[in-house]
């Protein structure tokens, strides 16, 4: 994947698929569920487009983050991969997850998943 600008359709199909709302709503909501939001709200993978929003695939019911996402987003910010392409990452299908898209193994055994990441590569 070469780092090029993302399409207006792709942010619509994951608003559509998975909401993909502003930070400032994630953090009144974050707000309404914990006395403090800042340490998860800097967890958060966001994701830059006329403003600044977060993608839904990373909460779970109820508003906690995903562990397995939040594992595999450190592991991006680790490889400097940027917040956007991480995020395209996850929606796309990948090859070593036999055409499925990342995000549909989140709820899964975590190991295919990192093991897929590994082998991204984005420059």
């Amino acid at each position: 994947m070469n780092p090029q600008p993302i399409s207006d359709q792709m942010w619509d199909a994951v608003r559509a698929e998975f909401t993909l709302p502003a930070l400032k709503v994630v953090h009144r909501r974050l707000s309404e569920l914990m006395e403090d939001p800042e340490p998860v709200l800097q967890q958060l993978v966001r994701v830059i487009d006329d403003g600044t929003f977060c993608p839904g695939f990373q909460f779970l019911p109820g508003g906690q983050l995903n562990p397995t996402v939040m594992r595999l987003f450190q592991r991006a910010l680790e490889r400097q991969i940027p917040h956007n392409y991480f995020t395209l990452w996850m929606i796309t299908p990948s090859r070593p997850l036999a055409g499925t898209r990342p995000v549909d193994h989140v709820k899964k055994d975590p190991a295919p998943l990192l093991r897929a990441f590994e082998g991204f590569r984005w420059r």
